[in-house]
């Protein structure tokens, strides 16, 4: 009896294909072995490839660029002097500050009437700040928020490793404050210069929305979907959607 009840077992074992015997064991634990080898490799070959398209393209971009960041420079000196660049904290990959870099779009001390706007916030989740009038705008820096031509001097940041071309925008420090433990995912990776949220409405869509898209992104992200993210950008700056 006890014979025919062994048989049987093994025989569903082998129908499940479970480990049997010590050497089953050992083969399941090199298969599985193989398996996490092959993922980290894969891994790696990835972000080796995307750290050298971010400094081909950011490179490649910088020097075409090069006479639109002189003529904005002097448009934003014309109207409202120096300085020309804004320097912000925000917040990188694993928690990491950095100096994230864009031409000046609002008015010097822009920062300290902030406090005064927040009754006015226009983003219902409360985390992020966003405003469609908002006052401290300069008239240069509605063009340039317009086209995201703002945001140039990111090219910079993604040479320098900062960002990568693609992948969640990089928060404030306020902002990060304010994650939940699910919200706090977006820092697993590298922030990008664009994103999926990005190229389908911008500050149009909501945080909540954002985060989901910046995690679907996370766990999808692939050479090929960066490609297909960077050349949708193209149009959604052309035309200027959801910026403001």
């Amino acid at each position: 009896m006890n014979e025919s009840v062994y048989q049987a077992r093994r025989e569903l074992f082998k129908t499940l294909d479970l480990p049997v015997s010590k050497a089953d064991i050992k083969r399941l634990r090199w298969r599985q072995r193989r398996r996490l080898l092959v993922w980290e490799w894969a891994l790696s070959s990835l972000l080796v490839i995307k750290r050298l398209m971010d400094v081909v393209c950011s490179l490649i971009a910088i020097v075409m660029l090069m006479p639109l960041f002189i003529i904005v420079s002097v448009f934003i000196v014309l109207e409202d002097g120096w300085p020309v660049l804004y320097v912000q904290h925000r917040v990188g990959i694993n928690g990491r500050i950095f100096n994230f870099y864009k031409f000046r779009s609002m008015r010097r001390g822009a920062d300290r009437i902030k406090a005064q706007l927040m009754a006015q916030n226009e983003s219902a989740d409360g985390v992020i700040f966003k405003m469609k009038k908002d006052p401290r705008i300069t008239r240069v820096g509605r063009v340039l928020r317009r086209f995201s031509i703002d945001e140039a001097p990111q090219f910079f940041n993604v040479l320098a490793g900062d960002l990568s071309l693609v992948g969640p925008r990089p928060p404030l420090p306020a902002e990060v404050a304010q994650y939940t433990l699910e919200e706090r995912k977006r820092l697993h990776v590298k922030p990008g210069l664009t994103c999926l949220w990005q190229i389908g409405g911008r500050s149009e869509i909501p945080f909540e929305q954002q985060v989901r898209l910046d995690m679907e992104y996370i766990h999808s992200r692939s050479i090929w979907q960066d490609i297909c993210i960077m050349l949708k950008t193209i149009p959604a700056v052309l035309f200027g959607r959801g910026a403001y």
